[in-house]
C-alpha cells in the first residue's frame, strides 16, 4: 500500500546521532522518554553526562556533565531526576532538580536498589526495587510511599514499564523474563495488576499494557479499562491475544463488555513480541508495538483490527505517547525517532473500503471527527428517518463528523414530520439531544429560540444561554426583544450586533456604557450628540460623560474648548473647571490657552479655587504674564509675585508686606536671582526697616548659602543695623566654621549689650580668632571680665589675663578665676603675679585658698625657676599636717630641709612618701652619700651603681647588691663591661658575704657566680665557705654545687672532694660525672652510695668492659645486675652466654630479643633450655610458636605432636606458615593438618609432590586461590587429570578463568586447554567466560570449529573480546560475522572489503552496507565494487539510493571511466533531479543517439547545464538531436536561437511554438515576415494562430495587403472581430451590473443609518449648537441650528470576533 494512502502515517522526527549521540548509548538503560516534550540520554564517555533534548527545538540539545546511573525528564516542566547508587552498597541516592531554576528539589537515600522507576504522573514518580513499588511525590518534604509488594510471577524479571490509571486507582507493573525451555526465544511476559482501594494484586501474563477511559452508553461515569498484549505458548501453541476488560465495574451502571482480538505475526516474526502499548484517545484507537518494529493498531470499544504493518527495520526499546496529536513516539536501536499518527484523510475510507467496516467507519469519523464518512452518515441518516427512528436520527445527525448533517436541511426535515398526540415532536428532540452532546450553531439557535419564547418559556433561554449553549446572533437577539430588553442586549453583545447594543443602551439611557462598549468593540458614535443630550438634563452626568471620552484610548473624539464652551454657554463654572481640571494633568505645550482659560475664568469669578489650582503647580504652559496681572488685581500678591518676571513689578508689588503673608514672601525670595534678592531687600529696609527687619532676617536665615554670607552682613552693616547682624548671625553661627563670622557675632553681641550671649560664645565656641577676641574684649572693657576671662583660659593667654586684670585692679577675678574656674592654672598666675611683683601675703593667700586643688609640682617648679621656693614652706607644711601624701609636696618638702641641712639622714630615712630617684638626684651634687641613702631606700639600682661607680663607694656598692639578691642587679654588676667588676668582686668575697648571716643571700651570690660563668671565682667563694668550717660547711646543696663547679672547671679535683665530702646527692652528682665522661669517679660514686645496677651500667656502657662486670656480677650476686649483664652479652653477640646469664638473673622479660639473636646465632639447642624457663614463667603465644619452630629447626618432630596435643598459646596458624615459607614441609604438614587448614595443607602437600592428597585437601577448602595453585602445580607435573578435575572448579569464577588459560598456553599445553574449556561448558555454573574463551582457543588453535563454535552460542559470548582475537588471528569470515552480531556494521563493511577473497558474500554485504553510521563506507563499497565486483554495482547502488550523495558517485564512475557501468542505477535516482546524474546519462543518451529517452530527460529533470547541452549537440549530424537542442534553447528561454535553429531545420511548427511561448511581439512579427520572405503563405496562416495573443491586428493586415496574402489573413481578421465584440458586450454587461450594486448599497447604508439612529426618536429634535468662531453666543442672536449629523455615512460593519464580556451584561 502507498504510504500516502495508510490510514497511520510515520515520519523521521529525528535521529539521535544527528544531535551527537554515541550510537553505543541508544540503548534502554540509557535512553528516557517520558513523554512527547522530551528525549533524555545518559551517556559515560568519553565523560559522563546527561544529554537533554526538547522536541519543540531537537537541534539545540542541552549537555550537562552529570554522573546518575539513569535519568528522567519530567513529562511536563523541565524537571530532571537523577538516580544513582551509593559507592559500595546496594542503596540508591535520588534526587530532583529543577533546570530552569537551577536549584535541586528533593532528594532522598533509598534502602534499597531501584530496578526500574518512571514518572507515572507530572507530580509522581513510581519507584520499583526488588520486592515492592513506591511512589515518590514532588511536593512537599514527603519520602517515597511503599503501594505494594511484587508478585512471584516477576521475580528475576527485568521491569520494563510501570503505569497508573488517571485516577491512579489502578497501577500495572509489566516485566519480561526468558522464554520457556522448549522455546527460549520467545521472551515471556508478566504483569502484576494492583488495585489501591481494594489492596489486592492479580497476576497475568502480558508484555504491554495501557490504561484508557471509555464513556459507555447508558453510563453517565466513564469507566476504566485496561488493554494488555500477550504471546505465551500454550501446549506447545504459541497465542497471541490483545485483551481490553473494564476496571471496577460500577453497580447498577452500564459496563463495558469485555473484548479480545488475535494478533496476527508474520511467519518471519514468530518469535517477536510486544514491548510498549499506547492509546490514543482523541481516536479511540491501541498501538501495540512489537520489539522488531511491528504496529498493531486496534479499535479499543470493539477491539477490531484496524491496522498492521513495520514501522522500523531496526528493534525497537522505547516508545512514549503524542497526546496532542493522538499518536506515539517510538526509538530504535539505530536512534531514529519516529512519529506515528493518524492519517486523518484516509485512515477512514481505509476502514470502510479496505476493511469493509461500515459501521467502524462511522464511529471513528464521529469519535475523531473525521472526514471520509459523510456519504455514509447521510445514508445511514436518510435509513434511520425514512424508519421513523428520529431519535436516533437525531443522535447520529448530533454526531456526525465535522457537522455535516447540522443544516438547515436537517431542521426543515424534523419540522416536517407530523406531531403526534401524546408524543414529543421529533424536532424538540432532535434540538434536546443537540443540547446534551454540546452547542447549538446559529440557525439551530434562532429555531429552537423561536419555539421557546411562542411558548412563552423564557426561563429556558436564560439557563441556555448561561451554559452557553446557544450561539447568540443579531437575529435571535431581535427574537427574544419581544419578550425581555436585557437578556436582548446580551445576546446583542454576544453577537457584536453594535448598533443594536448602543441603541439598547441609549433606551436604558446608560451613555457611560456606551462609551466603555464602543472602546472595547471598535465602534464610533456622534459623542457630541451624545453630550449635548446628557448636558440638557443632568449636569455631573455629562461631565462624568466628558471625562469619560477624555480617557479613551486615540483621545478624546471631541476638542476639549468645545466641550468647556458647552459648559460655559450654561453658566457651569464648577463643572467646566472640574473638566479642564481632570483633562489638563498631563500638563502639555499644546494645552496651554486652556490652563490659562480655566485661570482666568476662576480669578475674575472665585479667586480662591485660581489660588488653589495655582497652589498645586499642575499648570505650566499658560500665559503668565496676563495671569500675574489678574492675581495683583484679586490681591493675591503672592501669585503675582510668582508670576511677575521683571524686576520694576516685582518691587511694586513686594512693597505691599501688610497684605503678605510673612512665610510667603520668604518663600518666593527663594525664587529670584542673587542680584534681585538683595537688591529687594535693600528696598525692603529703605522702605521699612523696622517693620521689615525680621522679614529681611528671616529671608537672609533661610538663603543665606544662595544669596552668600559676606552680602548680607554688607547690607546690615550699610544700614548699621546690628540688631538685625546679630540676629542674623545667631542663626547661622552653629553651622559655620569661618572666624570671621564668629567674631562678628562676638562683636554685634557686645555693641547689642548681649553679655551673656558674649561670655556663652567665647565658652563653647572653636571657631573665633582667639588673638583677635582678646585684644577686642580687652578694649571693649567690659564690665564683665568672664568673656576675656574664657578666652584667655581656653587659649593659653592666662599670664596676659592675670596682667590685665592685676593691671587694671580686679583682683576679685583673678581669686575668682583660680578658685572656682580653672585651680590648674594657679602656677601661672602665681608666676605671673611674682613677675609683677604682687606681694607675698596676697600670693600666699591666694595659694592657701585653692590649697588641695593647686597642682603641687607646676608651682614648684615656678617658684623654684625664680628661686622662691621657701615661699612654700607654709603651704607645704600645711598640706602634710592635713595628711597629703602627695608625692611632689613630700619632694619640695625634703629639697627645702635638705637645703637647710635640718637633719637630712632622719628625712631620707623615714619619710615613705618622697620619689627617691628625684631626691637622690637632687642631693647628688650636694652630698652623694646622701643620694645613696635615697637610692637604697627607693631600690633605684641603676642611679645607687652609677653614684657609687662615680665616687668609688665600692662597698656600699656590694653590701647593697648581696642584700638585694636581684638576678638582674648580678647580671648588670658582673657584666664584663663593667670596669668596676673585680672591685666589686673582691669586696663581696671579702666583706659582703663573710658578713652575711643569710643562706638566701649566698645563695643567690652563688648562682650570680654561675650565671656570670665564674667558675674559678666561685670554687675560690665556695671553698672559702664550706671548706673552712663556715656556718655552711655541711650544706646539701653547697657540696653538690662544689662537686659539679669542679666537674666543669677542675675534673682533677673532683675525685679528692668525692672522697672528703659525704653530704652531697650521690645519683645525681653520679649522672652529671658521666655525662662530664668522668667514668671512674661516677663508678666511685655508685659504689658509695651503693646503687650496683648503676655501678655496673658505667661499667657495661661507659668503660665497657664485661669482664670487669661480669666479676662485679659474681661479688654482689644481685638479679638485677646479672639481667643487666646479660643484656650487654646479648648486644655483644655472646648469645649462649647472655641465655646462661638470662636463666642466671631468672630474667623472662627480654625473650624476643633473645629469640632473635638465638635465630640469628641458629643457637636452637640452647633457645629451647631458655623458652622452657621463659614458659614457666609467661603465657606468651610468641614463646610457645617460637618453642615449635626450634623443634622443628632441630628436627625433633615428636616433641612437636608432644605439644601441640598439650594446652598451649602458641598461634599454629603463623607457624605453620612460617614453617611453609622456610621449607620445613614435614612440620608444616603436622600443624596444618590438626588445625585443619586445608588450603594449606593442600599446598603443602603439593611442595611434598603428594598430588592426589593435595586435590583431597582443596576440594575440603573449596577456595579459588586453593585450586588454582593445586592445578598449576598439576600442570607443572604433567598430572592433567587431576589438573582438569581443578581446573573446573577454577573456570567457573570469571576473574580466574583468564589467569588458568594462560598458564596453560604459556607450557604449549593447547589441547589440555581446550578439553578443560569443553567440559566447562557442560557446568550449571558455566558463564559467557568459558564460551568466550573456547572461542579464542578455537580462533587460535582449532580454527575449523570456531564457526560452529560461534553460531551455536552467539548469545553467550563476550563478542567485543571474541571479535580481538579474530583480528589477531585473521579470521577474517568469522570476523565479519561477529561484527555483524555487535551491530558494528561499520567494522563488518571495512573488514568485508579488505579481506573480499574470504570475508565478501554480496547478500550479506548488501546487508551490511545499508546499516552503516560512516557515510564515507558507502563510497568505499562503491570503490571495492568498481575493482572487484563491477558486475554487480548496480545492485549495491540501488540499495544505497537513498543513503549516498548521487553527485559523488557520479564522480567517481566517471574519474574511473566507467560511467556507462552504473546507467541503470543512474536512471533508477534521476527522479532526485540531481544535476551531475542528469549530465551524466544525458552525455549517455547523446552517445548512444537515444533522442526519445533525451527529450524525456530534459523534460523530467531540468537541473543540469541546458545551454552547454544545447551547445554539444546543436551541431549534431542527426535532425532529431538538432531539434532536441532547440528544444532546450526554448526551455532555458533562448528563444531567438531556438527559432534560429528550428528555422535552419525547416522546423517551422517548433519554431511558431518557440515564438509563441515566448510572449515576445518582435519575435513573432519577424517570423512573419520570415514566411512572407520565403514565400510560405501556409505557414503564415497558421503563424497567426499560433501567435495570436502576440501579434497586432494592424500589422498582420499590413503584411497581408502589402503581398497579396489577404486571403490567408482573413480567418485571423474573423477571429480578431469576434472577440473584441464579445468584450465589448461584457464591458458593457459589467458597467450596468455595477450600477445597480451601487443603488443596491446606497440603500442598505441609509437602512442602516435609520437603525443606528432609532435611539434619536427618543431624544428631543434641537439642542443648542456651539458657537462658531467669530460668531456670538446664545445671548447675541444666535439661535438654535439642527443637531450634528451622525458620525459620516454609514456604520463600518463589525468584526466577527474580539469582543470582550460587558460587566454584568
Amino acid at each position: 500500500m502507498a504510504a500516502a494512502n495508510a490510514p497511520i502515517a510515520m515520519k523521521e522526527a529525528l535521529t539521535l546521532p544527528s544531535v551527537g549521540i554515541n550510537p553505543q548509548f541508544i540503548t534502554f538503560t540509557h535512553v528516557t522518554m517520558e513523554s512527547d516534550k522530551y528525549i533524555c540520554v545518559r551517556e559515560t564517555s568519553p565523560q559522563n553526562s546527561v544529554v537533554i533534548i526538547d522536541m519543540s527545538m531537537p537541534n539545540q540539545p542541552l549537555r550537562r556533565p552529570i554522573t546518575a546511573d539513569s535519568a528522567l525528564m519530567n513529562p511536563n516542566s523541565r524537571i530532571l531526576a537523577l538516580k544513582a547508587q551509593l559507592p559500595g552498597t546496594t542503596q540508591d541516592h535520588l534526587q530532583i532538580f529543577n533546570i530552569e531554576m537551577k536549584a535541586k528539589m528533593k532528594s532522598h537515600q533509598m534502602p534499597e536498589q531501584v530496578v526500574f522507576w518512571k514518572w507515572i504522573t507530572p507530580k509522581m514518580l513510581g519507584l520499583v526495587t526488588q520486592t515492592s513499588v513506591y511512589h515518590w511525590s514532588i511536593e512537599g518534604d514527603s519520602e517515597p510511599v511503599k503501594m505494594f509488594e511484587r508478585t512471584a510471577n516477576l521475580v528475576n524479571n527485568q521491569i520494563i514499564n510501570y503505569r497508573c490509571d488517571p485516577s491512579e486507582k489502578w497501577l500495572v507493573l509489566i516485566g519480561i523474563a526468558p522464554g520457556s525451555p522448549e522455546r527460549p526465544q520467545l521472551v515471556k511476559g508478566n504483569m502484576q495488576l494492583f488495585s489501591v482501594d481494594q489492596q489486592r494484586s492479580q497476576a497475568l501474563e502480558a508484555h504491554a499494557a495501557a490504561f484508557a477511559s471509555f464513556k459507555v452508553p447508558g453510563n453517565e461515569n466513564p469507566s476504566t479499562l485496561i488493554s494488555f498484549a500477550t504471546k505465551a505458548i500454550n501446549a506447545g501453541q504459541v497465542t497471541s491475544k490483545l485483551h481490553v476488560i473494564e476496571l471496577g465495574a460500577q453497580p447498577g451502571k452500564a459496563s463495558f463488555t469485555k473484548k479480545q482480538a488475535d494478533l496476527f505475526f508474520p511467519p518471519d516474526f514468530a518469535d517477536d513480541f510486544p514491548v510498549a502499548m499506547q492509546i490514543s484517545h482523541q481516536y479511540g484507537l491501541i498501538y501495540a508495538i512489537t520489539k522488531l518494529g511491528l504496529l498493531f493498531v486496534y479499535d479499543l470499544e470493539t477491539a477490531t483490527a484496524v491496522y498492521r504493518n513495520r514501522i522500523s527495520p531496526d528493534p525497537i526499546f522505547l516508545t512514549a505517547e503524542a497526546s496532542s496529536i493522538g499518536g506515539f513516539y517510538a526509538i530504535n536501536r539505530r536512534g531514529q525517532v519516529l512519529l506515528a499518527t493518524v492519517n486523518e484523510a484516509t485512515i477512514v475510507p481505509f476502514v470502510s473500503g479496505q476493511l469493509n467496516n461500515l459501521e467502524l467507519a462511522v464511529n471513528l469519523a464521529k469519535r475523531g471527527n473525521l472526514p471520509g464518512a459523510e456519504q455514509l452518515v447521510v445514508q445511514r441518516f436518510q435509513e434511520l428517518f425514512a424508519q421513523t427512528k428520529y431519535k436516533e436520527a437525531a443522535e447520529l445527525a448530533a454526531e456526525s463528523p465535522q457537522g455535516i448533517l447540522r443544516t438547515p436541511d436537517t431542521v426543515a426535515k424534523f419540522q416536517s414530520v407530523p406531531v403526534q398526540s401524546g408524543q414529543t415532536p421529533p424536532l424538540l428532540q432532535y434540538f434536546g439531544t443537540l443540547l446534551t452532546r454540546g452547542k447549538l450553531n446559529a440557525f439551530e439557535s434562532l429555531e429552537l429560540s423561536r419555539l421557546v419564547v411562542n411558548q412563552n418559556k423564557k426561563n429556558l433561554l436564560e439557563n441556555w444561554l448561561a451554559e452557553d449553549k446557544l450561539e447568540c446572533s443579531e437575529e435571535l437577539g431581535d427574537l427574544v426583544k419581544t419578550v425581555d430588553n436585557d437578556l436582548a442586549l446580551k445576546i446583542y453583545i454576544k453577537a457584536r450586533a453594535t448598533p443594536k447594543v448602543v441603541a439598547a443602551f441609549a433606551e436604558r439611557r446608560e451613555f457611560d456604557k456606551i462609551l466603555i462598549y464602543s472602546k472595547q468593540v471598535g465602534y464610533n458614535p456622534d459623542y457630541l450628540f451624545l453630550l449635548q443630550t446628557i448636558l440638557r438634563t443632568d449636569a455631573q452626568g455629562a461631565l462624568n460623560f466628558a471625562l469619560m471620552m477624555s480617557q479613551m484610548e486615540g483621545g478624546c473624539p471631541v476638542d476639549y474648548n468645545t466641550i468647556t464652551d458647552l459648559f460655559l454657554q450654561r453658566n457651569l463654572i464648577r463643572e467646566a473647571t472640574a473638566f479642564l481640571l481632570d483633562v489638563l494633568k498631563p500638563n502639555l505645550p499644546e494645552h496651554g490657552f486652556l490652563q490659562s482659560k480655566v485661570l482666568e475664568i476662576n480669578l475674575v469669578t472665585f479667586p480662591n479655587v485660581a489660588d488653589a489650582i495655582l497652589a498645586n503647580g499642575m499648570f505650566s504652559h499658560y500665559d503668565r504674564p496676563r495671569i500675574a496681572q489678574l492675581c495683583e488685581k484679586a490681591g493675591l500678591y503672592v501669585r503675582a509675585l510668582q508670576h511677575y518676571s521683571e524686576l520694576p513689578d516685582i518691587k511694586r508689588v513686594i512693597v505691599n508686606t501688610h497684605a503678605i503673608e510673612p512665610q510667603s514672601l520668604v518663600e518666593f525670595f527663594g525664587t529670584l536671582s542673587r542680584e534681585w534678592a538683595l537688591e529687594c531687600m535693600k528696598d525692603l529696609l529703605l522702605v521699612n526697616l523696622r517693620g521689615n527687619l525680621q522679614i529681611i532676617v528671616q529671608v537672609a536665615k533661610e538663603y543665606c548659602e544662595q544669596l552668600g554670607v559676606e552680602p548680607c552682613i554688607k547690607i546690615f552693616e550699610q544700614f548699621k543695623s546690628y540688631e538685625g547682624l546679630y540676629f542674623f548671625l545667631g542663626s547661622y553661627l552653629s553651622s559655620s566654621e569661618d572666624p570671621d563670622i564668629h567674631f562678628k557675632y562676638i562683636e554685634a553681641a557686645a555693641k547689642t549689650g548681649q553679655i551673656k550671649e558674649v561670655e556663652r560664645v567665647t565658652r563653647e565656641s572653636n571657631f573665633y580668632d582667639p588673638e583677635k577676641t582678646k585684644n577686642f574684649l580687652m578694649e571693649a572693657k567690659l564690665p564683665d571680665a568672664r568673656p576675656l576671662i574664657n578666652v584667655c583660659d581656653r587659649f593659653g593667654f592666662v599670664p596676659d589675663l592675670t596682667h590685665y586684670l592685676y593691671t587694671n585692679n580686679m583682683l576679685r577675678y583673678i581669686e575668682g578665676y583660680v578658685q572656682k574656674v580653672n585651680p590648674g592654672n594657679t602656677p601661672l598666675v602665681v608666676g605671673q603675679l611674682l613677675d609683677d611683683e604682687c606681694p607675698e601675703d596676697f600670693i600666699k593667700g591666694l595659694i592657701l585658698s585653692v590649697r588641695s586643688l593647686l597642682p603641687v609640682e607646676p608651682l614648684v617648679d615656678e617658684c623654684e625657676k625664680r628661686n622662691r621656693l621657701r615661699l612654700l614652706t607654709q603651704f607645704l607644711e600645711h598640706l602634710v599636717s592635713e595628711g597629703s601624701q602627695d608625692v611632689h609636696v613630700h619632694n619640695a618638702l625634703g629639697k627645702i630641709i635638705i637645703d637647710s641641712n635640718n637633719n637630712p639622714e632622719h628625712f631620707l630615712t623615714t619619710n615613705p612618701y618622697y620619689d627617691s630617684r628625684v631626691v637622690g638626684k637632687y642631693c647628688e651634687k650636694r652630698d652623694p652619700t646622701l643620694a645613696v641613702v635615697a637610692y637604697r631606700r627607693g631600690q633605684c639600682d641603676e642611679e645607687l651603681i652609677n653614684v657609687t661607680n662615680k665616687n668609688s663607694l665600692f662597698k656600699l656598692q656590694a653590701r647593697y647588691v648581696v642584700e638585694r639578691m636581684d638576678g638582674d642587679l648580678w647580671e648588670n654588676v658582673l657584666n664584663p663591661e663593667n670596669e668596676y667588676r673585680r672591685q666589686l668582686i673582691d669586696q663581696v668575697v671579702s666583706t659582703a658575704l663573710p658578713e652575711s648571716k643569710s643562706p638566701e643571700q649566698v645563695s643567690a651570690a652563688v648562682k650570680a657566680f654561675m650565671t656570670a660563668d665564674l667558675p674559678h671565682e666561685l670554687i675560690e667563694l665556695l671553698e672559702k665557705i664550706v671548706l673552712q668550717n663556715s656556718a655552711f660547711s655541711g650544706n646539701f646543696n653547697l657540696q653538690n654545687l662544689l662537686i659539679l663547679t669542679a666537674i666543669k672547671a677542675d675534673p682533677s679535683r673532683v675525685m679528692d672532694y668525692v672522697n672528703r665530702l659525704d653530704n652531697f646527692d650521690g645519683p645525681a652528682v653520679g649522672e652529671v660525672a658521666v655525662e662530664a665522661q668522668l667514668y671512674e669517679e661516677a663508678f666511685a660514686i655508685f659504689k658509695k652510695f651503693n646503687m650496683n645496677v648503676q655501678a655496673v651500667n658505667v661499667l657495661l656502657d661507659n668503660i665497657r668492659s664485661i669482664e670487669r662486670a661480669v666479676e662485679f656480677a659474681f661479688r654482689v650476686e644481685e638479679e638485677a645486675v646479672w639481667s643487666q649483664v646479660a643484656k650487654a652479652q646479648l648486644r655483644e653477640g655472646l648469645v649462649s652466654d647472655a641465655i646462661e646469664s638470662f636463666i642466671r638473673a631468672d630474667d623472662a622479660t627480654q625473650f624476643l630479643d633473645v629469640i632473635q639473636a638465638a635465630e640469628n646465632a641458629n643457637v636452637y639447642h640452647d633457645l629451647v633450655k631458655y623458652l622452657l624457663m621463659v614458659r614457666q614463667k609467661a603465657k606468651e603465644p610468641k614463646v610457645d610458636s617460637e618453642l615449635i619452630y626450634a623443634y622443628a629447626k632441630i628436627d625433633r618432630l615428636g616433641e612437636i605432636e608432644e605439644f601441640i596435643l598439650m594446652p598451649n598459646v602458641a598461634n599454629l596458624q603463623n607457624v605453620g606458615d612460617r614453617l611453609f615459607d622456610e621449607a620445613l614441609y614435614e612440620a608444616a604438614k603436622i600443624i596444618f593438618a590438626f588445625i585443619s587448614n586445608w588450603a594449606k595443607l593442600a599446598c603443602t602437600l603439593v611442595k611434598l609432590k603428594q598430588f592426589q592428597g593435595a586435590v583431597d585437601a582443596a576440594r575440603k577448602a573449596n577456595s579459588a586461590k586453593t585450586w588454582k595453585e593445586v592445578c598449576f602445580a598439576c600442570v607443572d607435573a604433567e598430572e592433567f587429570r587431576l589438573a582438569q578435575i581443578c581446573g573446573l572448579n577454577i573456570i567457573v569464577q570469571v576473574d580466574d578463568l583468564e589467569e588458568v588459560s594462560e598458564y596453560y598456553q604459556n607450557r604449549g599445553c593447547f589441547n589440555e586447554l581446550i578439553s578443560l574449556m569443553e567440559s566447562g561448558l557442560g557446568l550449571e555454573r558455566a558463564h559467557m567466560g568459558i564460551f568466550t574463551e573456547l572461542g579464542v582457543l578455537y580462533a587460535r588453535y582449532r580454527h575449523e570449529k570456531l564457526m560452529e563454535h560461534i553460531k551455536l552460542f552467539s548469545t553467550r559470548l563476550n563478542i567485543p573480546k571474541l571479535i580481538r582475537a579474530c583480528d589477531e588471528q585473521q579470521h577474517w569470515k568469522e570476523l565479519t560475522y561477529l561484527y555483524i552480531l555487535y551491530d558494528e556494521f561499520d567494522n563488518a563493511a571495512t573488514t568485508i572489503m579488505n579481506h573480499s577473497p574470504e570475508a565478501w558474500d554480496h547478500m550479506q554485504f548488501k546487508d551490511v552496507i545499508v546499516k552503516v553510521a560512516s557515510v564515507e563506507l558507502y563510497y568505499k563499497a562503491v570503490h571495492f565494487y568498481l575493482q572487484e565486483h563491477p558486475d554487480q554495482i548496480n545492485d549495491v547502488l540501488n540499495v544505497l539510493a537513498l543513503r549516498v550523495d548521487h553527485t559523488r558517485v557520479v564522480d567517481i564512475m566517471r574519474k574511473a571511466g566507467h560511467l556507462r557501468l552504473v546507467k541503470p542505477y543512474m536512471v533508477a535516482v534521476q527522479s532526485n533531479n540531481v544535476s551531475a546524474v542528469n549530465e551524466a546519462l544525458n552525455e549517455i543518451y547523446v552517445e548512444e543517439e537515444d533522442y526519445d529517452r533525451l527529450r524525456e530527460s530534459i523534460d523530467l529533470h531540468d537541473n543540469f547545464d541546458m545551454i552547454g547541452l544545447a551547445q554539444k549537440i546543436e551541431k549534431h549530424e542527426l535532425l532529431e538531436m538538432r531539434r532536441v537542442a532547440a528544444y532546450i534553447y526554448k526551455k532555458a528561454g533562448r528563444w531567438k536561437l531556438s527559432i534560429a535553429l528550428s528555422k535552419k531545420d525547416n522546423l517551422y511548427k517548433d519554431a511558431m511554438e518557440t515564438a509563441s511561448q515566448s510572449g515576445e511581439r518582435e519575435l513573432a512579427e519577424e517570423l512573419l515576415v520570415y514566411f512572407i520572405e520565403k514565400g510560405k503563405k501556409e505557414c503564415f496562416a497558421s503563424c497567426l494562430f499560433v501567435c495570436y495573443d502576440l501579434i497586432r491586428a494592424d500589422v498582420a493586415l499590413e503584411l497581408a495587403w502589402m503581398n497579396n496574402m489577404v486571403d490567408f489573413a482573413f480567418p485571423y481578421l474573423l477571429q480578431f472581430i469576434r472577440e473584441y465584440t464579445g468584450k465589448v458586450d461584457e464591458l458593457i454587461k459589467d458597467k450596468i451590473e455595477s450600477q445597480k450594486e451601487v443603488k443596491a448599497k446606497e440603500k442598505e447604508e441609509k437602512d442602516v443609518i435609520a437603525q443606528q439612529n432609532m435611539y434619536a426618536q427618543l431624544l428631543p429634535l434641537a439642542l443648542p449648537a456651539p458657537p462658531m468662531p467669530g460668531m456670538g453666543g446664545p445671548g447675541m442672536g444666535g439661535g438654535f441650528g439642527p443637531p450634528p449629523p451622525m458620525g459620516g455615512m454609514g456604520m463600518p460593519p463589525m468584526p466577527p470576533f474580539g469582543m470582550p464580556p460587558m460587566g454584568s451584561y
